[in-house]
């Protein structure tokens, strides 16, 4: 019952605060004035559910940027973590699919975020071309490197098209890991539980070190950088 009112909870607020996302990018055609108001919606759904969010690293990241994030991806309580770590205004690059939700899916598109199409080739260059876009205009982009969710914990392959735009944009790379997401709401699964999730906010990268003919050597880094945050565990 206790889940039931949750996720009756979570789709209330979520609607309250993606018509105030709407209303917002009608005033602010920039999209920017979402990030605030995605701040509050991220902390009154931890907050809902009984989950902490511990970010370790966050000194690091000097605003405004632009920067890029890649980070791995356990569920979907991941972007939730995102918002509330990173203190710079950013887009996300996401599944076309997220883009179909009623209200929420107004707000990504309104706001700047950049749907992908990995079925269609032409449609995800396209998509790449649009995030570098964001990222000349200053703002920040979060890349999921796995492409989807991994359902047990462990790295799945990393995808390239993300790498490829951050050696293009040549802007500082770091490295995300999440812990404790998927814990709190598996792949697959609607029954949220209580818990914490930590960030650890990885060194940054210079992707002037690479080439997009050796894009490879960046994703070995990122994923060296991630393993070995998910070999130390969660850092309180």
């Amino acid at each position: 019952m206790m889940n039931l009112i949750r996720l009756a909870l979570i789709v209330i607020v979520t609607t309250l605060l993606g018509t105030a996302g709407i209303l917002s990018c009608l005033a602010v055609p920039s999209g920017d004035a979402v990030i605030s108001i995605a701040r509050l919606w991220a902390r009154t759904l931890l907050a809902l559910c009984r989950v902490r969010v511990v970010v370790n690293g966050r000194e690091k990241i000097h605003p405004p940027g632009p920067y890029v994030f890649l980070s791995n991806h356990q569920s979907q309580f991941d972007i939730l973590a995102a918002v509330v770590t990173l203190p710079v205004q950013f887009r996300v690059l996401a599944k076309q699919e997220l883009f179909r939700i009623p209200v929420f899916g107004w707000v990504l598109r309104l706001s700047g975020f950049v749907g992908i199409d990995r079925s269609n080739r032409e449609k995800a260059i396209q998509s790449l071309d649009r995030a570098a876009a964001s990222i000349a205009r200053g703002r920040s982009l979060l890349i999921y490197a796995e492409g989807t969710r991994s359902p047990d914990g462990r790295l799945l392959p990393f995808k390239k098209g993300g790498f490829v735009l951050a050696i293009q944009a040549g802007v500082p790379v770091f490295p995300l890991t999440i812990q404790g997401s998927r814990e709190v709401l598996p792949k697959g699964s609607l029954r949220i539980r209580p818990g914490t999730m930590t960030v650890q906010v990885g060194d940054p990268i210079d992707p002037r070190e690479f080439t997009v003919e050796r894009k490879e050597l960046l994703m070995a880094r990122v994923r060296t950088a991630m393993e070995t945050a998910l070999a130390a565990g969660p850092q309180a």
